[in-house]
């Protein structure tokens, strides 16, 4: 937490209204204090002593609605806790809910009526500190790791997971939804993800997306970030959020300039469909990430064979085509099987190929002449050509992220 400018902003508050305030994280861990203070219980003394909220306070405070509060709170007295009045101003940035700054009423107040006069006086002030909590970890409380654990608990299909995740009141009336995966490429691909990043990506993902309408919901592990998305978001928009995603990242991960790549599902209407999308949104970046072809923001149904390549656990061991290991094992140099491949994804269009590689048309040409001599089949027709693009795509696919 950036510590010192917090502190300096609560206590720049408190001089203000004169009172003596208090800051806490969602999970009711102190953040803050100011020095100032006319009069303090006893739930204040134990609370800046012990650095997080008792769990009788916790009951009181929660009956009065703070948790969903998005104006100030007037919470009354409790003789039974020794326990002053006082006024909770949840701290939100653009929608989101970051903590809460406490206002103590003194020991002669019978209500947090001029306490609520007071607020409007240090609006700038409150909203400067809430974008400075934001700026913090809040990826890493215990409130939101839970929530994401248990909405990837429910995308890997886990039914009590689901069940509660279905629950939740962002889900309610948003459907219906897909959900994006967003990969960035440190190194090799099948070595992204060998650092921890999860905290990195889930940080980012929670800054990139507070406050954008599109996005439901957003988690992340250690190699990917996931959004729940609806489904009716614009391409702009979401291309807006994946920059503003690889911006974040760079910044709290101190990598700048890595390659991002995002994989979307089919659209879902209801909860049960998370793993389904999951799987199909994980798929899609991993085609993108092992073919340019498919470009940097790809949707599962366009990614090809690459769906049955995914569903049908090809692995490098598994039966292999011949005429593929008989090019392969002559094309040392790499001059045939490239071009056979661009070949294949460009329609048998010869001049496209030759316009993409730099070569002469009777370069191609040539090169097709030493395949079929190499296999003894036409490379191009039917049955042929089949097999060797998928044979193609396959040793793409097991260079593939693992996620």
């Amino acid at each position: 937490m950036q510590t010192t400018q917090v502190e300096l902003e609560v206590e720049r508050i408190a001089v203000r209204l004169g009172r003596g305030l208090s800051l806490e994280d969602l999970d009711g861990v102190l953040l803050a204090y100011s020095s100032h203070q006319s009069s303090a219980d006893r739930v204040r003394v134990n609370f800046l002593l012990s650095k997080k909220v008792p769990e009788d306070v916790s009951a009181w405070q929660l009956q009065h609605g703070i948790t969903t509060a998005v104006r100030p709170v007037a919470v009354p007295a409790n003789p039974e806790l020794g326990m002053f009045g006082r006024v909770c101003v949840p701290l939100l940035v653009r929608g989101f809910r970051v903590g809460y700054l406490w206002v103590q009423q003194d020991a002669a107040e019978d209500s947090a009526a001029h306490i609520l006069k007071q607020l409007p006086g240090v609006r700038e002030d409150v909203d400067r500190l809430a974008a400075l909590l934001l700026e913090d970890n809040t990826a890493g409380s215990e409130h939101r790791t839970r929530r994401e654990r248990i909405f990837l608990a429910a995308a890997a299909g886990d039914g009590q997971a689901l069940e509660e995740c279905a629950g939740w009141p962002e889900l309610d009336g948003t459907s219906p939804w897909h959900l994006e995966v967003l990969l960035d490429r440190r190194s090799a691909p099948g070595e992204v993800g060998a650092d921890d990043g999860t905290l990195a990506r889930r940080t980012a993902a929670l800054q990139a997306t507070v406050g954008a309408d599109a996005v439901v919901f957003s988690a992340a592990e250690a190699t990917h970030a996931v959004l729940l998305v609806r489904s009716g978001a614009g391409t702009a928009e979401l291309a807006t959020l994946r920059r503003r995603y690889a911006d974040r990242l760079a910044t709290v991960a101190g990598a700048p300039g890595v390659p991002l790549m995002s994989g979307a599902s089919e659209p879902f209407g209801t909860p049960d469909g998370l793993a389904g999308a999951y799987v199909q949104a994980r798929s899609a970046v991993q085609a993108a990430a092992v073919d340019p072809l498919l470009g940097n923001a790809v949707h599962y149904r366009s990614i090809g064979v690459y769906q049955f390549l995914a569903g049908g656990g090809w692995q490098a061991s598994s039966p292999r085509s011949v005429y593929f290991a008989e090019l392969e094992d002559y094309d040392r140099n790499g001059e045939l099987l490239p071009v056979l491949e661009l070949l294949f994804d460009k329609n048998g269009s010869v001049q496209d190929v030759a316009a993409q590689l730099h070569l002469h048309r009777s370069s191609v040409y040539n090169r097709l002449s030493r395949v079929r001599s190499v296999i003894g089949a036409d490379p191009l027709s039917g049955p042929v050509r089949l097999e060797l693009h998928l044979a193609l795509k396959a040793r793409r696919w097991s260079g593939r992220p693992r996620l």
